[in-house]
């Protein structure tokens, strides 16, 4: 399974990484970090759809990706259309890298997601060190007392925490463990097929007061046509943004198409 291969290949990486900078190192420049810190869950409270466009080089389902704009330019374009960024820090599958998040830090003031698969303390300082001001916490990949320290450690740092499910089980594990923000990943991780049913069968799970984030496959317009019944609260898009020569512009389009949609849905209801 790609998943497992996946969190196989983190572990080897992050021997390098601690050989590197030692955990007590690691911990004491996240104690000091003195950086931006805006709100990454006060940015996807914001009325109507907000977005987390995402940066990333390549995915195990999509190979490597062909960008037309570089990181600079992208992040231009981010800062003026979306509310939220993602980067991916996976070196392997992803081809990512925590040099990829300081630079976006450094030329954007927008609330930055550490994407990585998290297994170890020795990531949430280091997200802390690097800028992040929030991570992804797969809950196909940790069991309930791993979430729970996790998520603890992450409020100790101030970060946020987007808890990711992809089935019934794995979102009310999320729901217990406290999530604040709660994405359904659309692409099953332990085989990449791609199914937004799945954001719609799970969202009937989700409390009104926790925040919602559909993740994955939105590609054209009827995507987002179908999640707007579907009561997200954001969405985070790679690939499309990844491919389009001015994602500005095409976030600013899925905002009103989502905006159009729920004012047609609000009109049939009366």
């Amino acid at each position: 399974m790609i998943l497992d291969q996946i969190v196989e290949k983190k572990k080897i990486r992050l021997k390098e990484h601690k050989n590197r900078i030692s955990l007590p190192e690691m911990r004491r420049l996240a104690e000091n970090y003195e950086g931006p810190a805006p709100d990454f869950m006060e940015g996807l409270k914001k009325p109507g759809i907000s977005i987390i466009g995402e940066f990333k080089k390549a995915s195990p389902s999509l190979g490597k990706i062909s960008s037309k704009i570089d990181l600079t330019d992208r992040i231009d374009e981010y800062n003026g259309s979306v509310d939220c960024i993602s980067c991916l820090t996976e070196e392997d599958y992803f081809l990512g890298n925590v040099d990829y998040l300081k630079e976006i830090r450094k030329i954007s003031p927008l609330p930055i997601l550490r994407k990585d698969f998290m297994i170890d303390e020795y990531q949430f300082y280091e997200a802390k060190a690097i800028g992040a001001n929030a991570i992804l916490l797969i809950t196909g990949i940790l069991d309930d007392v791993q979430m729970k320290d996790f998520y603890q450690l992450t409020e100790e740092l101030g970060l946020d925490a987007l808890f990711e499910a992809h089935d019934e089980e794995q979102m009310d594990r999320a729901l217990n463990c406290g999530a604040k923000i709660v994405g359904v990943n659309n692409r099953d991780l332990r085989d990449f097929t791609i199914h937004l049913e799945t954001t719609k069968q799970l969202s009937v799970m989700v409390p009104e007061d926790r925040v919602f984030v559909a993740e994955s496959g939105i590609v054209e317009d009827r995507d987002v046509e179908f999640l707007a019944e579907c009561h997200v609260d954001a969405f985070l898009i790679g690939r499309a943004f990844m491919e389009s020569a001015n994602p500005r512009e095409l976030a600013k389009h899925w905002k009103e198409v989502f905006r159009l949609k729920k004012e047609i849905m609000s009109a049939e209801q009366k």
